[in-house]
């Protein structure tokens, strides 16, 4: 016997409750490399990071990582900092909300592939692809229209 979903009324409440605490989740990600001062720039955090990511990849993504965010690394710092912060309060505003899910998913697994994975079974059980799972979440479901402007601005819309 198939079994059905309850209405989404009835899981939206915890679905607007698990955005808002994701957009926090990468909103103090992205304010805390911002409000360091220490992400950017050529002896920033960043770069130290993307250094020691280099030597666990292989491939096309080593190429990327070495001649192209080593060489921009200011950019790239800035686009990582402002990209958590930005995802961050589209989630928690709930405005936007499946840009900010596919934004921070994308962030998510990049670190994850920056950091060698896949390579091995307990590659797939990190925060890194946790995080990206849960922010494809909000890429996929309405989750901004409960308590989020993504539901005032649709009511409006009407």
């Amino acid at each position: 016997m198939a079994q059905t979903l309850p209405p989404p009324r009835e899981y939206a409440a915890w679905l607007a409750a698990f955005r808002i605490y994701m957009g926090l989740f990468w909103l103090i990600a992205g304010v805390l490399k911002i409000g360091s001062g220490s992400f950017v720039g050529s002896n920033g955090m960043m770069v130290r990071m993307v250094t020691n990511f280099a030597v666990k990849t292989h491939g096309a993504y080593h190429d990327f990582l070495v001649h192209t965010v080593l060489t921009h690394a200011t950019l790239f710092g800035e686009l990582v900092q402002w990209g958590e912060t930005l995802a961050g309060l589209s989630l928690l505003l709930g405005l936007l909300t499946r840009a900010g899910g596919v934004v921070a998913a994308f962030l998510a697994l990049n670190y994850w592939i920056a950091r060698g994975a896949g390579a091995s079974p307990e590659d797939y059980v990190g925060l890194e692809v946790l995080a990206a799972a849960a922010s494809l979440v909000h890429a996929v479901l309405p989750t901004g229209r409960l308590f989020g402007l993504d539901g005032t601005l649709r009511a409006r819309g009407r």
